[in-house]
């Protein structure tokens, strides 16, 4: 809906609650990265998106089956990223 710094505030609030109640492998902190990088990403602010989707990768690498599609989803969000970063520069 447009409303990007809302978002953000309320997806950086979950975040911190996450990290206050669960482990650093957690896969709710991986989610929270993901989403967090989703909003950046269609903020153009990609240099910000991929560094969540990479954290969000490594967590869900340590966290989950390395077949799990949320691995594969976040892979294929940093791909996309990478290439709006090249074409964007």
């Amino acid at each position: 809906m447009g409303e990007h710094s809302k978002a953000l505030l309320s997806l950086e609030k979950a975040l911190e609650i996450i990290q206050k109640n669960h482990p650093s492998n957690h896969p709710l902190l991986a989610n929270s990265y993901n989403n967090i990088g989703l909003v950046y990403d269609d903020m153009e602010e990609y240099s910000k998106a991929l560094s969540c989707f990479e954290h969000a990768l490594d967590i869900w690498q340590r966290a989950l089956p390395p077949t799990h599609p949320d691995i594969k989803d976040v892979k294929k969000n940093i791909e996309i990223i990478k290439e709006k970063i090249i074409t964007n520069s």
